[in-house]
């Protein structure tokens, strides 16, 4: 595993392994936090956590470019964890195992974290490296990226000094994003009173499971199976045939990630069950027919567990099975002027039910402000004829693209010169921290640049080895050209 420290470029590969033994879940960063302050301190770069929590660098200008514009490179230290069903990882604890497979770097079991621990990593390289020329440089490693964007929601204003930032958390070599969707939480909540369970029923727990998950903004028009939307109509139709009975729902488990497993423990007569466990092996073969091509490993498990003591009540059970189905997930339309980015979409990304509570998280996402409102509302009349209570939190807006930027014009001429072919400017519909930080600083000249991940947010998580080579050249290359003020 440690072999990925000697691939080329050393001085990121290395900074990267380092990262990936340091524990780094979204919201228990304490531990990485305090090994940026170390590196910070071995590599004599200035350093402090700021009341946001995030980790700023601040290295001077080499001699003679003092009067270069000040460059913010900036990433986030949080990752997404998730891991296989037989993984034993606990990713509080334990480091993340990468390996190499053939041109890509994958972890066993879990998340990578390159997403965005490529983009420390190079942060770190640029603070280490004496050799480099360049103006003023500051890093701003955020935290909780991946949950909220919480650091760049609480970034002080007045705390960074630069004229350019360079955000190093896309995940396509040779693109250049200008613009980004903005992004808010939908949140529907129930509490309803428990009801006992029949005395002689017997109880199932289905799982769905096997699906590919994604991330909820680069891949969710790739029309992959949300595993709470697959789950919703085999309970349905349990329930209307098999006089089955709702006891608890558990599906998805982070808001930015396309569920890959659900699963429900339902209640019903025992003469129904192998009824109920025929219908789940036709949902199989009907969900693997309508995939095909996209999912390869969907599977449909009928278990069956003690029987538990209480169970929703039926027209409680009715409502929520009635929102979940009615629940728009994917994508409601693309962007007119770039007919192959989506606009507007929305993730039914997680479920809990049981004990006597409900509830549903969904991250909608739209580059326009009206249309980004128009989902919120679309979800706010589902859950609320069900009874339930909606709330919102997290809301970030759009970031507008500037095709006239002074540095994404220096990119894309560097990036031709060392390389010989044209760059791609693109907006992305995955959020980006740029639209927040360019709401506190809203002079910044900004672009997002990285080299190539595929799955982000998912346990097939993997970097291409051949593109990091060629960022790190354009990143140095790029701050030994940048324009003086």
């Amino acid at each position: 595993m440690s072999e990925i420290k000697n691939l080329n470029p050393v001085c990121i590969w290395k900074n990267f392994y380092a990262l990936t033994q340091v524990p780094r879940p979204s919201g228990h960063l304490e531990k990485v936090q305090q090994f940026l302050l170390d590196f910070a301190k071995q590599a004599g770069v200035e350093a402090f956590k700021d009341p946001a929590d995030n980790i700023v660098m601040r290295k001077p200008a080499s001699p003679g470019m003092e009067k270069k514009k000040g460059v913010i490179l900036q990433a986030h230290m949080d990752m997404v964890p998730q891991k296989t069903p037989e993984s034993k990882h606990n990713f509080e604890t334990d480091p993340i195992e990468p390996w190499i497979d053939g041109e890509w770097v994958k972890a066993k079991g879990t998340t990578l974290g390159a997403d965005n621990g490529l983009g420390v990593a190079a942060i770190m390289a640029v603070m280490e490296d004496k050799t480099l020329k360049h103006g003023p440089i500051e890093a701003l490693i955020t935290a909780d990226e991946e949950t909220g964007m919480f650091g760049a929601n609480a970034l002080p204003a007045g705390e960074l000094n630069g004229d350019i930032l360079l955000n190093l958390d896309s995940e396509c070599w040779g693109k250049f994003v200008i613009g980004s969707a903005g992004g808010i939480d939908v949140t529907a909540t129930l509490d309803y009173k428990e009801v006992e369970t029949e005395a002689d029923d017997a109880a199932v727990k289905v799982t769905i499971k096997g699906l590919r998950g994604g991330h909820s903004g680069l891949e969710i028009h790739e029309g992959r199976g949300n595993a709470n939307k697959l789950l919703v109509r085999l309970v349905r139709e349990a329930i209307e045939e098999c006089e089955a009975r709702l006891a608890s729902w558990q599906g998805g488990n982070m808001r930015n990630a396309i569920p890959f497993k659900a699963e429900a423990v339902l209640t019903l007569p025992k003469e129904n069950v192998a009824a109920l466990k025929e219908l789940a092996a036709d949902w199989q073969d009907d969900f693997q027919d309508e995939y095909k091509g996209i999912e390869s490993g969907i599977e449909v498990i009928c278990e069956d567990v003690e029987t538990p003591k209480m169970e929703v009540p039926v027209e409680i059970q009715d409502n929520l099975i009635n929102a979940i189905y009615g629940c728009h997930d994917g994508v409601i339309r693309m962007i007119p002027s770039y007919p192959n980015v989506v606009e507007t979409s929305s993730n039914l990304a997680i479920i809990n039910i049981g004990e006597g509570k409900a509830s549903l998280k969904i991250l909608a996402r739209s580059s326009r402000e009206d249309m980004k409102d128009y989902i919120v509302k679309t979800l706010e009349s589902c859950f609320s004829m069900a009874g339930m209570k909606v709330e919102t939190a997290g809301s970030y807006g759009g970031w507008d693209p500037n095709p006239e930027s002074e540095i994404l014009n220096l990119l894309c001429k560097e990036y031709k010169a060392l390389f010989g072919q044209d760059g791609i400017i693109q907006v992305d519909h995955a959020g980006l921290e740029c639209s927040i930080i360019l709401g506190k600083y809203p002079n910044l000249d900004v672009v997002s640049f990285g080299p190539t991940m595929k799955s982000p947010h998912t346990t097939t998580e993997r970097a291409l080895i051949a593109t990091v080579e060629p960022f790190w050249t354009l990143l140095k290359h790029t701050l030994e050209v940048i324009p003086e003020k």
